[in-house]
């Protein structure tokens, strides 16, 4: 195997020149025969209300149902990797730890919902990702750009919100899934759905488990297995009014090193919530949600970390002629329980919030604010405010400016060995200006922006590593993607570049590339469906002192689908097919003689190959 050192040189050549063949594969269509390609989608992230994508006055992706299926991913990550603004930091494949940085901001600094649940660890501040199952969800939205004043704390980077699926009217449609593949992998999934007088379900159930490969040079296989369950039932009265349930979990283990011992990790994921909503008025709705989230880790049966998240939001929507309103109120609660005795383990939150989508037409106006009270941290107050302006038909503009938050956290605030009750939040601001544009099947995006934050959260070295605000950031970058389809052809690119600046040392962030492409090709034969994806990025550092350099790779992902029959399908892919050895982040062991730290390359799957036979519309 061989390591890419310089996989993006010409990369933005390679990426302008790929623009007019490039595409988002966005199709809602259940027709996987002849997926079709939204060029305009409509998407409920960007501003807690139905916008198509021009609407929205933000950066947005949406990844369906269409290529969720085409490109079939172990792993959430997989799909967020080399999307638009988005890199991913692993360490290792298959279940190990993983980080999502948006815009450049730190995995804690980004949220990450299940059809409006928010799912994270209070302790660290981040999701885990790796523990998400694709097979569970249909939809996947990006938003770029800060969003404090929606969704509160840590939505600085942006927000990425899965959706899972609805039932649709008609008989039950059952579906099943076996497969496998490289290092003893085993893949087995089922669901039932449908919908029938205003009653809509969908029951799933999925099992992963492979042997996994080592996640260092050298080292043994490192194990994964995920069982993930979803129930989703909902009612719609004659009325208009609406209730609805959803519970996902997911249970399994993952294998890791832990300086230079195997250890494993015993995890669950849960998200579960009920909401009701009510049509007051032909132009008034109110929503009210309650909600649980749970981030539950045990490793080597000795430290086990556990959070609870209980919440309740009401959320009123008054549409006044093309206008609309949208205002409400949140309560949560975060609890924590484990091994570690922290000096507080509990704290909540309340919050007022208030938006306001207006259409002048050609010129439309959105803005937001939200008021947030915490018990450990105190008040903080965001806001954001959107022009937008239709040049034509096909062309508008928009700026964005917005600030946000991102929380301290329970080891931040509270940890037994060198606590800090007197953090203050991590503060942001930031400006975006881009312009979108639809020609025919063609739609391109280009967007620059700045993102200034400060108090930043780091851990003193030099006092027992006490987390401390002593740091300042400067995030600047400019992003650009597109799409058509052309005949049967699906194509898609997406380029990013990013400048994550420390502002005390001038150093480049922690593990964040600067340069991104990636390239998604997909072609209809009748009965077959080819695709591809190339994803290519630089070099990163592992430390914040830039002396730690990861070099660049760039790998080729083949996808094929056959329609054997009816209702019956055969998919194979291979992953990473040039076999490259890359890493994204570095681990160390202790040398015990001298008590210094050697660091290790977390080196990613080589290649892979899965087969599967699906049964289902």
């Amino acid at each position: 195997m061989k390591t890419i050192n310089h996989p993006v040189r010409g990369l933005a050549a390679v990426g302008l020149a790929a623009l007019p063949l490039a595409a988002h594969a966005q199709s809602n269509t259940a027709d996987q025969a002849s997926p079709t390609v939204e060029l305009n989608p409509m998407v409920v992230t960007a501003a807690l209300a139905p916008r198509t994508a021009d609407q929205s006055l933000s950066s947005v992706t949406v990844i369906d149902e269409a290529a969720l299926r085409r490109q079939d991913p172990e792993s959430i990550t997989d799909v967020l990797r080399g999307q638009p603004g988005v890199d991913v930091s692993t360490s290792g494949s298959f279940g190990k730890q993983s980080s999502v940085f948006i815009r450049g901001t730190n995995s804690n600094q980004n949220v990450l919902l299940i059809d409006g649940i928010r799912l994270r660890s209070a302790t660290t501040g981040a999701a885990s990702w790796e523990f998400l199952d694709p097979r569970m969800f249909e939809r996947a939205e990006i938003v770029r750009g800060p969003r404090g004043s929606l969704y509160g704390a840590d939505a600085v980077g942006g927000v990425v919100q899965l959706f899972t699926p609805e039932g649709e009217e008609g008989d039950p449609q059952p579906r099943l899934s076996i497969g496998g593949g490289s290092f003893e992998s085993q893949r087995h999934s089922a669901s039932l759905s449908g919908a029938q007088g205003g009653t809509r379900y969908h029951f799933a159930a999925s099992r992963f488990d492979t042997d996994g490969q080592p996640v260092r040079r050298g080292g043994d296989d490192k194990g994964y297995d995920n069982t993930s369950g979803l129930v989703r039932l909902s009612h719609t009265f004659e009325s208009g009014g609406e209730v609805g349930l959803l519970a996902l979990r997911s249970r399994g283990n993952t294998e890791f090193d832990s300086f230079g011992l195997p250890a494993d990790t015993d995890f669950l994921q849960q998200a579960a919530g009920v909401y009701g909503e009510i049509v007051i008025s032909e132009d008034l709705r109110s929503r009210l949600t309650f909600s649980e989230a749970k981030d539950e880790r045990r490793t080597s049966a000795t430290d086990e970390f556990n959070t609870e998240t209980q919440s309740v939001r009401w959320e009123n929507t008054l549409d006044v002629g093309a206008h609309q309103l949208v205002a409400g109120a949140e309560y949560s609660d975060d609890r924590v329980s484990g091994s570690t005795d922290f000096e507080e383990s509990s704290r909540d939150n309340m919050a007022v919030f208030a938006q306001s989508l207006l259409d002048f037409a050609p010129v439309s106006v959105q803005a937001s604010l939200r008021y947030d009270d915490n018990e450990a941290y105190g008040e903080e107050v965001t806001g954001s405010l959107a022009l937008g302006y239709d040049l034509d038909d096909s062309h508008t503009l928009r700026a964005i400016y917005g600030t946000a938050f991102r929380a301290p956290t329970f080891n931040d605030l509270y940890n037994p060995f060198s606590p800090n009750a007197d953090l203050e939040a991590e503060t942001s601001d930031s400006l975006e200006l881009g312009i979108r544009a639809k020609h025919g099947e063609l739609y391109w995006d280009l967007v620059v922006y700045q993102n200034n934050v400060d108090d930043l959260i780091q851990l003193d070295p030099d006092d027992n590593f006490r987390a401390k605000n002593v740091s300042s950031a400067r995030i600047r970058g400019a992003e650009l993607s597109a799409g058509a389809e052309v005949n049967e052809w699906t194509l898609g690119a997406a380029l990013t570049y990013t400048d994550p600046e420390d502002r005390e040392t001038g150093n480049r962030l922690a593990r964040r590339a600067t340069q991104s492409l990636r390239l998604d090709i997909d072609r209809e034969l009748g009965e077959w469906s080819l695709g591809a994806s190339w994803i290519a990025q630089n070099h990163r550092y592992n430390d914040g002192d830039n002396q730690q350099r990861l070099p660049g790779y760039g790998i080729v992902n083949l996808r094929a689908g056959w329609q054997l029959a009816p209702m019956w399908s055969l998919r194979a892919t291979v992953e990473n097919l040039t076999d490259k050895e890359y890493a994204t982040a570095q681990g160390a062991d202790l040398d015990l003689s001298t008590f210094e730290s050697i660091p290790f390359d977390y080196i990613n799957a080589g290649r892979a190959a899965f087969v599967s036979v699906h049964f289902g519309p």
